[in-house]
């Protein structure tokens, strides 16, 4: 589902800076990875690269059998919107919609605006435990609460691919707990695929495999 040829990126600067060359890695249908890292190694450069966010300075990015680098902008956003989820680690919600907007947009943006959507909305709330916050602003949410209602979103339109940005940083133990089942049980019953960036020995004990992003490349750990 995932395949990473050979990809470079260097940080622009100034100065520029290598992050990492050389980074391969094949990702299976209804596998989750985790990947590691020190800060500033470029994981979360590396999910924007997965994304189509952004584009390597060398290598290929193949999702799902597409090239990321034969899409223009607008074919790229349309591959996301359609196929991919992406926990940011930054939340990215939306403050002038409800909490249930926000968790519905993916599914608003690919013209599913029906029953089923709102019940899907209403299913992944009950799932974060915010069942009851549809209606409240985001202003009124605690960042824990933000990054449950991020999570959401990405889970309502049932991507083939996952990506998640430290999907647990901002949630207590027990919340994380919960969290992270949520993740690998979606993605294990749909047959999905996951890559999670994080710091949290119980995320990263959820997949498949873990993975550390080294200026070389990736190496299993």
């Amino acid at each position: 589902m995932i395949r990473l040829d050979g990809l470079a990126r260097t940080f622009a600067g100034p100065p520029p800076r290598p992050l990492f060359a050389s980074v391969s890695l094949d990702v299976a249908r209804g596998e989750i990875v985790a990947i590691v890292g020190e800060s500033g190694s470029g994981k979360s450069t590396l999910l924007n690269l997965i994304a189509g966010l952004d584009v390597p300075d060398a290598g290929a990015v193949v999702v799902d059998g597409v090239t990321l680098s034969a899409l223009d902008d607008d074919g790229r956003t349309r591959f996301r919107r359609e196929r991919i989820g992406f926990v940011f680690q930054a939340f990215h919600v939306l403050p002038y919609l409800p909490v249930g907007a926000n968790v519905a947009l993916p599914l608003a943006l690919n013209g599913v605006r029906d029953a089923a959507a709102d019940a899907r909305v209403a299913e992944l709330l009950d799932a974060v435990g915010l069942g009851d916050r549809a209606a409240s602003p985001p202003r009124e949410l605690s960042g824990g609460e933000l990054q449950r209602v991020a999570i959401a979103r990405a889970l309502v339109h049932a991507p083939a691919i996952v990506l998640a940005d430290e999907p647990t940083g901002n949630l207590d133990p027990r919340t994380a707990a919960t969290i992270v089942a949520l993740l690998r049980d979606t993605v294990k019953r749909r047959q999905a695929t996951a890559v999670i960036v994080t710091h949290s020995r119980a995320a990263a004990a959820a997949a498949d495999r873990v993975l550390e992003l080294r200026p070389d490349g990736l190496v299993g750990i």
